[in-house]
């Protein structure tokens, strides 16, 4: 069949004038046919105006020509005439039968489909016929290869998509172990099907090694008995190794194989008697280990991943409705039940709009509560993420059920406030009145936070407790907006963590630091006697006074020698320090004075106070300088 498209020349064109462009395309396309042509034409006009007499021959804008029948006449016509140069604005085009595609035997448009919503008895009427491109419904193949074609009982020829029993039908053939997930078609990907395939696998072998497992091992236990074990340990085993297996893949095939196999092992039972050695022998400890595991790896993909919340929804639900829990771990059922980050209340707590982790929904309250594993993810993405400030918001309202563990993540505060950029408030919220996280400082931590208040810089890592500060391989790098602070508030800082923490007050290390900082490198010149004799009480008063646990340096003692009064400060609270105990390793102390000596003698002056903690400590450096191979430049100040 051939379509002729005619367009006239313009919206005011007469009836009379169209007629006439019409029957020259008419009188052009048969000129060219031959007389043995018996194609249909057909002649379609787009003119937008057309007259009201439709009926009138010459308003017709559709002409059909079959089998030759009108040629002779057409052509012999007075009034076809040959198309003239200014009509040539029209486009002719033609069109034939469709090729026959690849189509669900119900749309065969050669053999006709009869529907009924559940026969699978036998095919109906003509249903089992099909064409070299019929597919089967259910098996998404062709239906010449589905071998449930004309089965009875099955009967797949007469599946259709409008019966909700075919759709149930086929959505089980295709989706298979992914079925039990609730997921549709449209959501299955390679990676998921890849799952599917490892699953089903799974589930075979794992039976074939539990039913090992229940059969027992016979050992001779002597010349007339002899004692059957049941070790679980190589089904604990089968299942470590598929679970390895998942955690190489896609994050949504991860998920998806873990909580399959947890479907699957969660079922298995404990045989009493005999058992191997190990722990894991046991069925229920081994069972546990595993869904431990499980439950870790999920909580990661769900917290840290990107995964779609419509997909976790059902990882949750298949959790809570799968999977079998034995009365004594029924708490861990919830254990997947974790809030999303587009959560009501969680958003409102990390953006600084709820402070205290409550919400009030219908006269009920609801209490930002999560457990201490999802808590450390939430801290672990908050960090690579760059979210400080949030997180600290976060720590500060959030309940867990590991008081111990939390307390650990919460004295890091101060730290995400640093990182924050906010030097000042990191060190405020260090010595809080209540639980101060200085009161557990160690010694490499306090050096850690100097060197973080002194260079505004800090280490490059991700951190869930304090002593990961520490770690001497890590790579420092400057915080972004954060600027030094003054050396005034550096030996604050130094004071009130050695009242804070007894470790800090007793390392000489520390005490190396602090007075590297306060020497400088640079000799200071040596204050007036009157300002020396009367700095003695005012460094008693400064480190004797614990109102609000506060150092308060007064403007006066260091307007006019400013850094001499803080060396002076530092150094008499050294004074106080040896006069306390012993100092070990007290040379590397010493030696900071090397350029400020006068400042070493009158700290020394402050131990003629006790004669005989003196002597002792002239004992203890003199017992250091002959025990070290270098030499103590500040020894030769020692009377003897």
């Amino acid at each position: 069949m051939e379509i002729l498209l005619s367009h006239s020349l313009n919206n005011t064109s007469s009836a009379t004038e169209f007629n006439g462009t019409v029957r020259q395309i008419i009188f052009k396309k048969l000129v060219m046919c031959t007389a043995g042509d018996s194609r249909e034409i057909i002649i379609i006009s787009d003119d937008e105006e057309e007259d009201s007499e439709k009926d009138s021959e010459n308003n017709q804008s559709c002409l059909i020509i079959e089998d030759g029948k009108k040629t002779d006449e057409l052509l012999h016509s007075e009034s076809l005439v040959p198309p003239s140069a200014s009509d040539e604005d029209l486009v002719v085009t033609f069109s034939r039968r469709a090729d026959n595609l690849p189509h669900a035997r119900y749309d065969c448009p050669i053999h006709p489909f009869t529907a009924s919503d559940y026969e699978t008895a036998a095919p109906l009427t003509s249903n089992q016929l099909i064409c070299d491109q019929c597919f089967c419904y259910i098996c998404d193949k062709l239906a010449s290869s589905c071998a449930m074609w004309t089965c009875g009982g099955q009967c797949h020829c007469n599946s259709h998509k409008k019966s909700e029993f075919w759709n149930n039908l086929r959505n089980s053939f295709l989706l298979g172990e992914l079925k039990m997930f609730n997921f549709s078609l449209s959501e299955i990907d390679s990676h998921l099907r890849h799952a599917e395939i490892m699953l089903q696998n799974f589930r075979k072998e794992v039976s074939a090694v539990f039913s090992t497992f229940v059969l027992g091992q016979i050992t001779q236990q002597n010349c007339r008995q002899q004692e059957v074990i049941h070790d679980y340990v190589p089904v604990f085993n089968f299942v470590t190794s598929f679970l390895n297996q998942a955690d190489k893949q896609n994050i949504r095939a991860a998920a998806v194989m873990n909580l399959g196999a947890a479907e699957v092992f969660m079922k298995h039972f404990h045989i009493p008697g005999p058992t191997g050695a190990s722990p894991l022998s046991n069925a229920s400890n081994a069972k546990l280990v595993l869904l431990q595991r499980v439950i870790r790896t999920m909580q990661r993909l769900i917290v840290v991943a990107n995964l779609p919340p419509g997909f976790v929804q059902k990882m949750q639900n298949f959790y809570q409705t799968a999977v079998y829990f034995p009365a004594d771990i029924k708490s861990m059922k919830n254990s997947l039940s974790i809030r999303s980050w587009d959560d009501v209340l969680l958003v409102s707590v990390l953006k600084g709009q709820n402070v205290s982790g409550v919400r009030k929904d219908k006269g009920k309250k609801t209490h930002l509560t999560e457990e201490m594993s999802v808590v450390l993810l939430r801290s672990e993405l908050l960090q690579h993420q760059r979210r400080y400030r949030e997180l600290c918001r976060y720590l500060k309202v959030v309940q867990t059920d590991d008081s111990a563990r939390f307390q650990k993540l919460q004295d890091l505060i101060p730290f995400f406030l640093c990182m924050q950029g906010d030097l000042t408030e990191a060190m405020t919220s260090l010595f809080p009145s209540v639980n101060a996280p200085a009161c557990r400082f160690s010694p490499q931590l306090f050096l850690a936070y100097l060197r973080i208040f002194q260079t505004a810089m800090a280490p490059k890592v991700v951190v869930s407790q304090l002593e990961q500060l520490c770690f001497p391989n890590a790579v420092w790098e400057s915080i972004k907006d954060a600027v030094p602070l003054k050396c005034v508030d550096l030996v604050k800082f130094a004071l009130k963590a050695q009242r804070c923490s007894a470790a800090v007050y007793t390392d000489s290390h520390c005490w190396t630091s602090l007075l590297t900082i306060v020497n400088s490198s640079t000799a200071f010149p040596q204050p007036s006697p009157e300002f020396l004799q009367e700095s003695r009480n005012v460094v008693k008063s400064i480190l004797f006074s614990h109102q609000n646990s506060n150092v308060t340096i007064p403007r006066s003692f260091h307007e006019v020698y400013p850094h001499q009064a803080l060396l002076l400060l530092v150094s008499g609270a050294l004074s106080f320090r040896i006069l306390n105990g012993a100092l070990c390793p007290a040379l590397p102390v010493i030696n900071t004075f090397k350029d400020n000596m006068w400042a070493f003698r009158w700290m020394f002056e402050n131990l003629t106070v006790s004669e005989e903690r003196l002597q002792s400590f002239y004992q203890e450096v003199k017992q250091e300088v002959a025990n070290s191979t270098g030499s103590s430049l500040a020894f030769n100040f020692i009377p003897s």
